[in-house]
């Protein structure tokens, strides 16, 4: 993750098609980085990951890595 300062005024934020709820993440990609947010509290925190840990976090994903025990 990055301490690197942005305006996330400035970026184009997206959320998932299968938000439904309006409470959710948003991200938003920048000059080598993902921006990431709560949709319920924009003027927040801004999470930044550089590209190879948003990757990561999407295999991670896929892959189930955060999926809870059944």
């Amino acid at each position: 993750m990055s301490d690197i300062e942005i305006d996330p005024m400035h970026l184009q934020w997206r959320r998932s098609r299968r938000c439904d709820s309006g409470h959710c993440v948003e991200v938003a990609v920048t000059d080598g980085q993902v921006a990431v947010r709560d949709s319920k509290n924009p003027d927040g925190p801004v999470l930044l990951f550089d590209h190879k840990e948003w990757q990561d976090f999407i295999l991670g994903v896929k892959d189930g890595d955060f999926d809870s025990p059944q």
